[in-house]
């Protein structure tokens, strides 16, 4: 029911086990009848030998695939003759039995053993042994549940041989085996728990363990990535069975390519379109033809229930451990690898993506956010915003910069997006408030005639219990009226809006404290959510003003400015670059202009400077 060479060769033991169990089920019949011919009594017993003590070397190349070794035992010739070896010695001697008698002969059509028999027991023992060995020195890689099944092998076994060693008419081994090989099939080959049932593949639980013990084992592997980025969009256009079908196809289309390719590898299907190839033997020039060809076939249309289907197939080759050496950066990698800024259309390659500075930058993130706050390397700067009414710079927004020793400037929405997902936003607002406030607090701050500072609030720190303790508790510190700050939240924030948010935004804002809504026109604003919000400032987003000169975008921006306007609300435009763009929205009566016209966003010295120099103060 499983898949893989590691399933084919605990079939190849299910296999020995079972024709050396109809071996001396036929053997003994034989024994029992007194006119058993003597040719068919040699070839039973022969061929029960033989296939009984082919199951113990059979066991060991089980664990040897069970723990993905095989490329540490093909270049070991010492370990690769004592698993062979001893077999051979066995067929020898059944061979040369034929003419000496020397391991058993039959004497009145009776089954009588040689003085050479011990050495098949001999045998046996050191695949034993070997394999108890073997495992031992895998214990890091398995688990200890598929350790203990597999071992428990070896104590039924020897006490099965040592039984019938004594007593030669209790053939008791064949029932010990099948009893070991039961414990381990509901043990360790549990299909549950490896395969995807929607698509016969190896499911997420069995790539993690299979990349993760390929790693372990310092082997040399290629994982071909596809992510089918339209894969939620179809799935929200197609019933339950037709997505079903859609996944089988896919799956049918990997098989179909690899098996064209001839490449020797294991299929996993890990979820919302994302599916794995990985190879068992290191054959980079099939895997990247295997790539190849299965992007060729899923770019054309598929039809599923009569929909014609059109897949976005994204496909990256992975060299491991020579692109990639460790499990984390390999599910970052399948994460991210087909950003728009990467893909070209074609298979891409990660030694070549690595290649690009972002994206190292972006596998490196976690470190490179940790250094930044051990180190106090995240800097607030400053851009100024200017009141049509007053004709003066009355306000400005903070906002956070990263410049990292080794990758330089690190873009916010890289490092602020990752510090969301690993926590440290918390840490880091906590640093962005405590700057704002001290130079809020500071007597250059004073000298400049400004309203307030605009501090961004991320999702995750909105949805903070303590939030509002922690701005009340800021703005004592430093002895500060709440209305010296603005908090601004997004619009995702917004369709996010819980009970927790709405609690620390009608507390601080009970406190004083004001509120701008940033980016909308984004998508995400609920209209009813959005009126039963304390907010008193709304900031169009940049995307109003790129599309400006087209006339529908004019009609839906006077509409929405003429609606914010009745509805009480001030309004910052950003993005503003040109003096055209600053005079068309101050005529269509917006409050404030923010944008790279007047200023970029600049360090807290050089923000000082710049409102000096407008002499406004």
């Amino acid at each position: 029911m499983t898949k893989g060479l590691t399933n084919r060769m605990f079939l190849l033991v299910l296999a020995t086990t079972f024709a050396s169990t109809a071996f001396s089920i036929w053997a003994v019949t034989l024994d029992n009848s007194h006119n058993a011919d003597q040719v068919l009594l040699y070839i039973s017993h022969t061929g029960y030998l033989i296939t009984h003590n082919m199951s113990t070397p059979a066991y060991v190349l089980y664990i040897i695939s069970l723990s993905d070794t095989w490329h540490k035992m093909l270049k070991n010739k010492l370990q690769m003759t004592l698993l062979i070896a001893p077999f051979g010695i066995l067929v020898a001697l059944l061979i040369v039995n034929l003419f000496t008698d020397c391991v058993f002969e039959i004497a009145d059509h009776t089954y009588v053993r040689g003085e050479l028999f011990f050495v098949l027991y001999a045998i046996a023992v050191f695949y034993m042994v070997y394999g108890l060995v073997y495992l031992f020195r895998c214990r890091k890689i398995l688990s200890r549940s598929k350790i203990l099944a597999i071992s428990a092998m070896v104590p039924l076994m020897l006490l099965a041989i040592m039984v019938q060693f004594i007593n030669p008419r209790l053939v008791v081994e064949m029932f010990a085996g099948a009893i070991a090989l039961l414990l381990i099939t509901m043990t360790t080959q549990r299909p549950e728990e490896l395969i995807d049932v929607r698509t016969g593949l190896g499911n997420y639980n069995a790539y993690v363990e299979n990349v993760k013990r390929s790693f372990a084992n310092n082997k040399s592997f290629t994982v071909i990535m596809l992510n089918i980025s339209s894969f939620l969009s179809m799935q929200s256009m197609l019933s339950y069975d037709s997505t079903i079908m859609l996944l089988r196809s896919v799956g049918e289309e990997i098989n179909k390519a690899a098996k064209h390719t001839k490449l020797d590898a294991e299929a996993y299907y890990l979820d919302r379109g994302r599916f794995r190839i990985v190879t068992i033997y290191d054959d980079k020039k099939l895997a990247s033809e295997t790539a190849e060809t299965l992007l060729e076939t899923l770019r054309k249309n598929h039809v599923i229930n009569s929909l014609a289907i059109e897949f976005i197939p994204n496909i990256c080759v992975t060299n491991c451990p020579d692109d990639v050496s460790d499990f984390t950066t390999l599910i970052s990698l399948g994460g991210n690898f087909h950003d728009k800024s990467y893909n070209t259309g074609g298979v891409l390659y990660a030694a070549e993506l690595f290649k690009q500075d972002r994206f190292d930058m972006a596998n490196n993130i976690d470190i490179i956010i940790e250094k930044a706050l051990k180190n106090n390397s995240f800097k607030v700067y400053y851009q100024p915003i200017y009141s049509v009414e007053k004709g003066r710079f009355s306000t400005a927004e903070a906002l956070l910069r990263l410049i990292d020793s080794e990758y330089g400037f690190v873009p916010p929405d890289m490092f602020i997006a990752a510090a969301e997902r690993n926590g440290a936003i918390h840490k880091i607002g906590d640093f962005v408030l405590e700057e704002v406030c001290r130079f809020i607090a500071s007597d250059k701050f004073a000298e400049l005639g400004l309203d307030y500072i605009e501090i961004n609030l991320s999702v995750t720190q909105c949805m903070h219990a303590d939030l509002a303790d922690k701005v009340m508790a800021t703005l004592k510190k430093y002895n500060l009226t709440p209305d010296k700050i603005n908090l601004e939240i997004t619009e995702t924030a917004v369709a996010y809006a819980q009970s927790v948010m709405r609690q620390n935004l009608d507390k601080l804002s009970g406190a004083g404290v004001s509120f701008s809504l940033d980016d909308y026109g984004t998508g995400y604003s609920n209209m009813r959510r959005m009126i039963q919000l304390p907010l008193k400032i709304v900031k169009l987003d940049k995307s109003f003003v790129d599309e400006q000169s087209n006339p529908k975008m004019w009609i839906a921006i006077q509409n929405t400015v003429k609606m914010l306007k009745d509805m009480n609300m001030e309004i910052v435009v950003e993005g503003i670059e040109t003096q055209t763009m600053a005079k068309q929205f101050t005529d269509l009566n917006c409050d404030y202009i923010q944008g790279y016209y007047y200023s970029k966003p600049i360090p807290e010295d050089d923000f000082v400077e710049f409102i000096r120099k407008t002499h406004i103060v």
